[in-house]
């Protein structure tokens, strides 16, 4: 087995801030707000964390504690990430255990993934057992989320590139080195096969991955690019 590898949630950009004395304008709502003379330097446009995720000051972070950062990480302002919407029923045999707390995380993001302007990661939600709940979304390392993009899916494997203006609809499953093109609808519950391109309103696989393609799916480059000292592109 591979050893466990640190993630994050949410309350270390709490941490994180704090130790930078900066504040979140979406965390921290109810803070006081200071009008005092600084001859700090100016706030960068992200909140960097200690794991190396690159949070934008102007994203919409709801819910934090629920949400679970893998590490190297970005997210892009304007960018919305429902943490509130977390899982209400649990089974009874887990609701009467002594154990401990059952995990409430609604949204799980891997390393080095990529959320870009003005998308928005967004719990399922289903009848369980007679009852309305959400599902947690669950994402894995190197998946790119394109402009404008919402994502409801119930899983979302590792190297995935979904394009621009994509919906992916509720419960829907996307597995490894998928591709799917600008403007894409995947209706709900969809299973989407790994080394697939998809593309379409409702959306069906085109494609596939073709053999040697499978780099273009890594966003440590990408990465780089993003931040308050970022780097150029590579050329």
């Amino acid at each position: 087995m591979s050893p466990a590898r640190p993630t994050s949630t949410i309350a270390e950009l709490r941490a994180s801030i704090a130790d930078k004395r900066t504040t979140h304008p979406r965390l921290h709502e109810h803070s006081p707000r200071v009008t005092t003379m600084s001859r700090r330097p100016p706030r960068g446009e992200y909140i960097e964390t200690d794991t190396g995720n690159k949070v934008a000051r102007k994203a919409t972070l709801v819910g934090t504690q629920n949400i679970m950062l893998g590490g190297k990480t970005v997210i892009q302002p304007e960018v919305m990430i429902r943490g509130d919407l977390v899982r209400s029923v649990q089974s009874a045999s887990a609701a009467s255990s002594s154990g401990p707390p059952a995990n409430n995380t609604a949204v799980s993001i891997g390393r080095y993934c990529f959320l870009s302007r003005a998308s928005c990661l967004r719990p399922s939600g289903r009848l369980y057992k007679g009852a309305f709940t959400y599902m947690p979304l669950r994402m894995g390392d190197h998946v790119f989320v394109g402009h404008g993009s919402v994502v409801q899916a119930a899983s979302v494997g590792s190297h995935v590139h979904i394009g621009a203006r994509v919906v992916v609809g509720e419960l829907a499953i996307i597995k490894d080195y998928v591709r799917v093109l600008d403007d894409s609808i995947i209706p709900p519950n969809m299973v989407i096969p790994s080394f697939s391109i998809v593309a379409g309103q409702p959306a069906r696989v085109i494609g596939e991955v073709p053999e040697g393609g499978h780099e273009a799916f890594e966003l440590r480059d990408l990465y780089k690019t993003v931040g308050n000292n970022p780097h150029p592109v590579p050329t």
